[in-house]
């Protein structure tokens, strides 16, 4: 049968589709674009704005009107929080929460929607190039015990569970020997990551012991959980020199309104540690426009900081009240204009940062991982996660070579030479 994937949302739900589309396309079913004529579209739901709630319901009814014979699956963090919203839409035959989601092709059987080829292909061709071809995320930890009041995402989780370190190794080996260069490492908290006694720099040494692996690239960290010890792991060549701290405001006052638990100071001191061993690494971060309270003085505090440490990428959201946490109730809403205005500020503070971090490569040299084609233009990143361009009417993908960066191109990233 012909299978349809979509994704919203973080890289946690990108490795669990990824999970999903790989079991499927070895029971012998194939891939297909989420715009082809598919037996069953699957999306993957995101929760945590109102954003990506209204996403989620546009590509439900997009899909159903698309491919009115379809069944239509909404699995996800949505799907735990308000299946009876999604089951209402259009079109939409299953609903299946975060519990649900890793039996889905079961569920599928049994609901009579899936049937089975009489044989599985050991290496099945899709109709389409899965994203996967030449990154694959895979899922080390899932669930947070933090309950930020901005977050919804304890309530739609869980609490912190962490997966088998000997189970993980063993998916890293699989993704190299089907020719993956590059793993990036994801969870709610991997910090947080403890199986047996065994920590994230113990899974970290292991997988650089034990695989092949030509990339091994983390998803997200919290600042308190930069230590010498973990950041001395960086010495390998292996490890990409990306290391995105979720920040969300530079102003302490409104640290403490949302319950994170560091100061800038504290955040400050994280990167100085890094940059200390690894001078050329990335650091993106995560940044929330309008959080109830936020005031002009505590915006311009934030853009300040931002300004001083000199990230490489910003991911700008604007706040959305999500039903059951604690910000949803505060009074003191900041006004949807406002907000939007403080997002957009945000955004173009974000291109200057790229801009200026990717202007201190020019005139270097720098290996490059060509993932996507647009005629004859080639994209691919660079260990430190700058996006470059070159031109090749060869086919690029999924090949590790270097090129020079040359001059800054697009707004988000450079122009190489040399393929």
């Amino acid at each position: 049968m012909k299978i349809a994937f979509e994704t919203l949302g973080c890289k946690l739900n990108q490795a669990e589709t990824e999970l999903l589309a790989r079991q499927f396309a070895n029971a012998g079913h194939r891939l297909v674009s989420p715009a082809e004529n598919a037996d069953i579209y699957i999306l993957n739901t995101c929760t945590v704005t109102r954003t990506a709630d209204a996403k989620s319901r546009h590509l439900l009814r997009l899909a159903h009107r698309r491919n009115p014979g379809a069944a239509i699956v909404a699995a996800g963090c949505y799907a735990q929080r308000a299946p009876e919203v999604l089951a209402k839409i259009e079109g939409v035959n299953l609903v299946a929460d975060n519990d649900e989601k890793p039996f889905l092709y079961r569920i599928l059987e049994e609901s009579g929607y899936l049937s089975s080829p009489a044989s599985a292909q050991s290496d099945p061709a899709p109709d389409y190039e899965p994203a996967f071809r030449t990154r694959s995320f895979i899922k080390i930890q899932d669930g947070c015990n933090s309950f930020c009041s901005y977050c919804i995402v304890p309530l739609v989780r869980g609490r912190e569970k962490s997966l088998p370190a000997d189970r993980i190794i063993s998916e890293v080996k699989q993704r190299v020997s089907g020719g993956i260069k590059e793993v990036v490492l994801t969870g709610t908290e991997i910090g947080s990551y403890n199986y047996n006694g065994i920590n994230l720099k113990d899974l970290f040494e292991r997988i650089l012991a034990e695989t092949a692996v030509a990339r091994l690239r983390l998803s997200s960290l919290q600042p308190a959980e930069i230590t010498p010890g973990l950041i001395d792991l960086w010495q390998d060549g292996r490890l990409c020199p990306h290391f995105h701290l979720s920040l969300q405001s530079g102003s302490d006052s409104v640290l403490r309104r949302m319950k994170r638990r560091y100061s800038t100071a504290d955040y400050y001191e994280a990167v100085t540690s890094i940059r200390t061993v690894v001078p050329d690494a990335a650091i993106t971060t995560d940044v929330i426009a309008g959080f109830p309270g936020e005031t002009g003085q505590e915006f311009e505090e934030s853009c300040d900081f931002i300004r001083k440490t000199g990230f490489a990428r910003l991911h700008v959201f604007s706040y959305s009240p999500r039903p059951g946490t604690e910000a949803a109730g505060m009074a003191e809403q900041v006004q949807d204009n406002v907000k939007t205005q403080r997002n957009q500020n945000l955004r173009a503070l974000g291109r200057e940062c790229i801009k200026s971090y990717t202007h201190q490569f020019l005139g270097r040299s720098m290996p490059v991982l060509w993932e996507q084609q647009s005629g004859d233009i080639w994209s691919g990143y660079t260990p430190n996660y700058i996006k470059v361009y070159t031109k090749s009417k060869e086919d690029l993908t999924n090949q590790l070579i270097s090129v020079k960066l040359q001059k800054l191109y697009k707004g988000d990233g450079a122009w190489g030479e040399g393929v």
